[in-house]
């Protein structure tokens, strides 16, 4: 053992270290407050100095973490933050939380990794420990940080130490959060993985250590590629139960009964979130540059584009059926978020949805219990968008020419939906559970009339 990574140790285990956190977002700042918790002294840094502000003053603006256990740390001085990303210079581990998007034709923007890497690497000392933690292409940890950091003639594995340790943030998750999840780790050397995993074994319950960075960079591309290839085949079941005139919820409730097997995976509107519809494409554009076509990365996510698409001919159907075009139309669109129960807009299908029905001459508004604005992404232009009130009114579900159910919030009142409005598109199945007088559409059904015309199969008259 190396007499840095010694004193690396030492300090580790006496919980002497300090571990700066570059990105104080969605996955920073939990991470900054479990460092706190574990008994650290947390160091964040951002670019926001509104963030950074907040911080200061004990006030989160991650749904995650609460206000109060914030300013406890901060209070109890555990937890700062800055814009001065010279105090790098103080902390013995620095763990990049950056986002890593993609670009118009879905290649990796690594420039906040690079840009963080070289503010590490402006003030990098021996001893000190780096871990990446933002989402990538397997790679990018020994080819593009390392790199940086070595410029100034340090040593990785001897002067000082890298891992990857992807974050595995589930926003608005009651039950698996930042320190129960199980937290993989890779390092370039085995001396870097010991550091790794000495840290990390002290703020996370479970470490899941593998054989490189480049091993924990594809578990972590892996996972959500799973997730957006199943969910894909949810979507194109919904679409083939169409042509069939069959349930596709009866059939994948039906199917999730199997004890072995089998995963359920449900249909909606497309995907959203900062990993699910972007994690396939790191790993799709490493294999292009390997001249491997990853094909069914390719397929699932062509057909995941075409939902909001598809959500928007339902619409246009169901109101046609009711003898109204969409143009002038009056249309409530239920839930923006890109799932239930955050205030998270990131590539929200509800934000193209709302778009194609705008450019076919809808008048749109919308519901959100989470999200009281709607702030334009930059590739999703939308015209001034009026918010129904934070109470949905019976009044407001009335006027609806049609209400448009696409993030199934559980605190909207479905029962009160069901009863007041006219026509509802449901495109999570969340109506199924609440029979009323409106007439609703599913993904995979027809449009049904309402229960007071079935009377004997009233409790049939909504179809998934």
């Amino acid at each position: 053992m190396s007499a840095r990574l010694d004193d690396l140790l030492s300090r580790t285990e006496s919980r002497d270290a300090v571990v700066g956190i570059i990105g104080l977002g969605y996955v920073g700042l939990p991470l900054a407050v479990e460092v706190a918790r574990s008994g650290f002294r947390a160091l964040g840094f951002d670019i926001s100095e509104r963030v950074v502000e907040g911080v200061l003053g004990g006030r989160s603006h991650v749904q995650d973490v609460s206000s109060e256990v914030l300013g406890a740390f901060v209070g109890e001085g555990l937890l700062s933050a800055t814009t001065d990303f010279s105090r790098l210079a103080e902390c013995d581990a620095v763990c990049i939380c950056v986002p890593t998007p993609l670009n118009k034709i879905k290649d990796p923007d690594l420039s906040f990794v690079v840009n963080a890497s070289e503010g590490i690497a402006r003030t990098l000392r021996p001893g000190q420990l780096v871990i990446l933690e933002s989402t990538t292409f397997p790679g990018t940890t020994r080819d593009v940080v390392l790199p940086i950091l070595e410029e100034g003639g340090l040593k990785a594995g001897e002067d000082f130490f890298v891992c990857f340790s992807p974050e595995r943030v589930d926003p608005g998750n009651p039950v698996w959060h930042t320190r129960n999840t199980p937290k993989v780790i890779g390092g370039i050397t085995a001396g870097c993985l010991q550091a790794g995993e000495a840290l990390y074994g002290r703020v996370f319950d479970t470490l899941v250590p593998v054989e490189s960075a480049e091993a924990a960079e594809l578990v972590k591309v892996y996972e959500n590629t799973f997730r957006m290839i199943n969910i894909a085949l949810a979507n194109e079941l919904a679409q083939a139960c169409e042509k069939l005139r069959v349930d596709v919820w009866d059939v994948i409730e039906a199917a999730a009964t199997k004890p072995f097997g089998f995963m359920k995976f449900t249909p909606g509107p497309g995907l959203g979130g900062h990993c699910i519809p972007l994690d396939p494409h790191y790993l799709s554009w490493k294999m292009r540059t390997l001249e491997f076509r990853t094909r069914m990365i390719e397929l699932a996510s062509e057909i995941n584009g075409e939902m909001p698409a598809f959500v928007v001919g339902k619409v246009a159907d169901a109101l046609n059926d009711e003898s109204k075009a969409v143009r002038g139309s009056d249309v409530l669109v239920l839930g923006v978020a890109y799932k239930k129960n955050i205030d998270d807009l990131r590539e929200s299908p509800a934000l193209d949805i709302m778009r194609l029905l705008q450019d076919k001459g809808a008048r749109v508004s919308f519901h959100d219990p989470f999200c009281e604005a709607i702030h334009d992404d930059g590739h999703t232009p939308l015209k001034g968008l009026p918010m129904a009130s934070q109470v949905l009114t019976e009044e407001r579900l009335a006027a609806a020419d049609v209400v448009v159910v696409v993030t199934d919030h559980t605190t909207v009142d479905y029962a009160r939906v069901a009863e007041h409005a006219r026509l509802v598109v449901d495109t999570r199945g969340v109506m199924r559970r609440h029979p009323g007088a409106a007439r609703v559409v599913g993904l995979s059904g027809v449009a049904t009339p309402p229960p007071a015309a079935l009377h004997a199969l009233a409790g049939l008259a909504v179809v998934g």
